[in-house]
C-alpha cells in the first residue's frame, strides 16, 4: 500500500481511482466492509483502490476544546489500513485552509483532478465541504458534473446498535473492551514505549512494565486481561498480561499509571524506546480500594488465576483441528 501524505505527493498519472473518504478511526467493522468493496470494484475495473483521510482528526482543528482521543493514532490506523489490502491512502493535513474548501472545490482538485475518481463510495451521512455543508444529494449531483459515480452505504449494525467510531469510543472509555471487539473487528490495542525513570535497562527482569503516558483513548480505570508485545518485527515477543489502569488507590496518593504484570515472562532487552503493544482482551474488575497491600495481594492473586485460566481456554480451542484463528481470536467477545 502506498502512503501519500499531501496531494503533491500524488504521480500525475495516479488513476483512474475507486475511493472511499473517512477519518477511519478504529478501521472498524464498517469501514471494513466499505473498503473490501471499494477494492474489490478496483480490481474488477483494472483500476486503484484509495482511501482518503485525514491528519489531525479534523475534530482537533474545528473543535480544538473538545477533547476527542483517538481509537487509533494515524500510525496504527495506516497499519491497519494497509491490512485491507488497498492500494494506496492520502492523508490530507486537517488545516483551516482545508476545513475552508467548498464541497465542490473539494470534489473538483481531490477527486476529479488529483485522484481521476470514477467511483466514490460513502455512508448514507457522508457529509464534506465548508461546514459539512454537502451530504451525499450534494455529491451525487457534483458527481454526475465532474464524471464520478457513488454508491451509498446504509449504516451497518451489530449488537443492537451502529457500528461506529463514537459508539467504539464510548464502550472503550467505559471498559467494555469485549463489545469493542466485536465492532472493531479486532481487540483495541494501544502502542507505547516503557515509563521513563523506571530504571529500564538493557536487560530487564522484573516482570512488571509500566507503559509511558498516553495521550489517545484508553479504557476506563480497571484491571484486565491483555497481551504486551515487546519490541517489533522478527524479534518481537508477545506475553500473556494482567493490566492494571488507574491509581493505585491502595497506596495512597494517585498516581494513574498503565501496569502490567506479564505472566509467562522470561528475561528481555528492554530499553525507554523499545515499542510496546498492549492489547486489551477482556475485563477483570473495576479498580478497588483494598484495606491494606495484603488483601491487593491476595486480590491480584485471584486476578492472575483467572487470566491464566482464559489464556488455556484460548489455547485448549486454537489446538483443536482446523483451528487457524489467532487464540484470543476465538472466545466470544
Amino acid at each position: 500500500m502506498k502512503i501519500y501524505r499531501q496531494l503533491a505527493d500524488l504521480p500525475a498519472n495516479f488513476g483512474p481511482s475507486i475511493a472511499t473518504i473517512g477519518n477511519f478511526d478504529g478501521v472498524h467493522r464498517g469501514h471494513q466492509w466499505v473498503i473490501a468493496e471499494v477494492v474489490a470494484r478496483a480490481r474488477e475495473l483494472n483500476q486503484t483502490s484509495v482511501a482518503i483521510t485525514f491528519d489531525p482528526h479534523p475534530a482537533r482543528v474545528l473543535r480544538p476544546d473538545a477533547s476527542l482521543p483517538l481509537i487509533s493514532p494515524l500510525i496504527r490506523k495506516l497499519e491497519l489500513l494497509e491490512t485491507t489490502g488497498l492500494d494506496a491512502v492520502l492523508v490530507l493535513p486537517f488545516t483551516e485552509e482545508l476545513s475552508q474548501h467548498t464541497a465542490r472545490a473539494f470534489a473538483t482538485d481531490v477527486l476529479q483532478q488529483a485522484l481521476h475518481v470514477t467511483e466514490l463510495h460513502e455512508g448514507e451521512n457522508f457529509r464534506f465541504g465548508y461546514q459539512a455543508e454537502a451530504g451525499i444529494e450534494s455529491l451525487e449531483a457534483l458527481g454526475r458534473e465532474l464524471g464520478f459515480s457513488v454508491r451509498i452505504y446504509s449504516p451497518r449494525t451489530l449488537r443492537g446498535g451502529p457500528v461506529s467510531s463514537s459508539r467504539i469510543r464510548q464502550l472503550i472509555a467505559a471498559g467494555d473492551v469485549s463489545h469493542a471487539r466485536a465492532l472493531l473487528g479486532q481487540p483495541f490495542s494501544i502502542d507505547s514505549t516503557p515509563a521513563s525513570g523506571r530504571g529500564y535497562g538493557t536487560r530487564y527482569t522484573v516482570p512488571t512494565i509500566n507503559l509511558a503516558p498516553y495521550n489517545e483513548l484508553l479504557p476506563a480505570n480497571g484491571v484486565y486481561i491483555t497481551t504486551l508485545t515487546i519490541g517489533t518485527g522478527p524479534s518481537a515477543e508477545t506475553f500473556d498480561a494482567v493490566t492494571n489502569v488507574g491509581n493505585r488507590p491502595t497506596f495512597g496518593a494517585d498516581s494513574f499509571t498503565v501496569e502490567s504484570h506479564l505472566l509467562n515472562f522470561h528475561p528481555v532487552e528492554l530499553t525507554e524506546q523499545t515499542p510496546l503493544t498492549l492489547t486489551f482482551l477482556k475485563r477483570l474488575r473495576a479498580e478497588i480500594r483494598f484495606p491494606s497491600p495484603e488483601a491487593l495481594r491476595e486480590q491480584i492473586g485471584r486476578d492472575v488465576r483467572q487470566a491464566q485460566r482464559y489464556f488455556t481456554l484460548c489455547r485448549l480451542v486454537a489446538s483443536k483441528p482446523h483451528s487457524s484463528a489467532h487464540p484470543t481470536a476465538l472466545l466470544a467477545p
